[in-house]
């Protein structure tokens, strides 16, 4: 099996990846607390573009709408330890912890990269996963608040996301569509994301654009990745995924559809 995940609490898990390539669109309902054993990872949501590799770790903010994608590297599978920071855990931890500045949500990946605090906190816990025991509750909690206090201790600034715990309101759509068209999730997701239930978005975009959102997010996807072949020299099988496509073949067919000719052309054009 190319993808496995052990879980020694539900909140700490180790996931190994041996095959060529794995994507995946998620908007995470707890914030991710990642150490880097091998491998890399892509993470691309609407403002940046991350890649992480050995060593590294990172935090990603719950409720953001992100593209991952691993990748095995220099012969290792690509293997990660993955901390959950639930909202249950921090709001037990900020009763008695004052967070420091202001709470709001930061639209960012946080970069740790080879803190050896975070580093012996998470090696810690590779024990429990070579002997394939279930860590006991009090010690994975002690673990926990571990990782959120060195957090704390590294970036003052990242008590503005632990310490939200606000769900998603109704926001501008227009301005959340334009910034995330390339994610590909489901109406359902985009919906919730702008605080709106499915029909009412559906209601609100066909305002704005006078189309489905299904139409536009389709001719969106593949004039960012007209622009990214023709005008930034890529190759096609390097974009269609972070356009939102999630096959060669299917991004090939309507690419070629939209335009008239299909994506190998134009990158042949472009050189």
């Amino acid at each position: 099996m190319d993808f496995i995940t052990h879980y020694i609490t539900p909140e700490i898990k180790l996931s190994e990846y041996n095959g060529k390539c794995f994507k995946t669109e998620v908007v995470f309902e707890h914030h991710i607390l990642v150490w880097f054993i091998s491998g890399e990872t892509k993470i691309i949501q609407a403002n940046a573009v991350y890649t992480f590799n050995e060593g590294d770790i990172f935090l990603i903010p719950r409720n953001q709408l992100t593209t991952v994608i691993n990748y095995p590297k220099d012969g290792k599978p690509h293997k990660t330890v993955a901390m959950h920071l639930t909202p249950a855990k921090l709001k037990e931890f900020y009763r008695v912890n004052k967070p420091v500045g202001i709470s709001q949500p930061l639209q960012k990946v946080y970069r740790f990269t080879k803190h050896p605090l975070l580093e012996s906190c998470f090696a810690s816990l590779i024990y429990y996963f070579d002997i394939g025991e279930t860590l006991p509750s009090d010690i994975a909690e002690l673990k926990i608040e571990e990782a959120i206090r060195i957090l704390r201790s590294t970036d003052k600034s990242v008590d503005g996301i632990l310490a939200n715990f606000e769900e998603p309101g109704k926001i501008n759509l227009s301005d959340f569509m334009e910034r995330n068209y390339m994610f590909n999730m489901t109406l359902d997701r985009f919906a919730y994301l702008t605080g709106r239930s499915l029909a009412t978005y559906r209601r609100d975009f066909k305002k704005i654009y006078n189309t489905t959102p299904q139409k536009w997010l389709t001719e969106k996807r593949l004039k960012l990745a007209h622009y990214h072949i023709f005008e930034k020299k890529r190759k096609p099988v390097e974009v269609y995924m972070e356009v939102g496509f999630e096959n060669l073949s299917h991004f090939s067919y309507a690419f070629k559809s939209y335009f008239g000719y299909g994506p190998n052309m134009l990158a042949l054009k472009s050189i």
